[in-house]
């Protein structure tokens, strides 16, 4: 499946320690994401930062934290993304989930993959 043209993007901030069913949290939504026939998913780790709780997270050696932050980014059709949402409810206890449009640009997987 290729996207071109307007899609949405979702994006859920959770925390790196954070677990479900054993699994990192973050790992977890990509599987269903991928279970699920999205276009694709990414996780990105922060260096820093601090979310509903106050608490600042950081990877400086004085302040070492095993749970920064983490983001998974998520972007397919409206249709296929807000079918999704109810996953991400179900999943993500702590953190933010966001939603925006965007205009996708250049969607191309390499040649002979699947």
């Amino acid at each position: 499946m290729r996207l071109h043209g307007n899609a949405l993007r979702v994006t859920a901030y959770v925390g790196e320690s954070d677990t479900v069913h054993g699994r990192p949290l973050y790992s977890e939504i990509v599987h269903r994401a991928h279970a699920a026939g999205l276009a694709g998913a990414s996780v990105f780790r922060g260096i820093e930062g601090f979310g509903a709780s106050s608490r600042i997270h950081t990877t400086r050696l004085l302040s070492l934290s095993e749970d920064l932050p983490v983001a998974v980014v998520i972007v397919d059709t409206e249709e296929r993304v807000r079918a999704f949402l109810p996953v991400l409810d179900e999943l993500v206890g702590e953190g933010l989930v966001t939603l925006d449009e965007v205009a996708v640009l250049h969607h191309r997987g390499r040649e002979g993959s699947a």
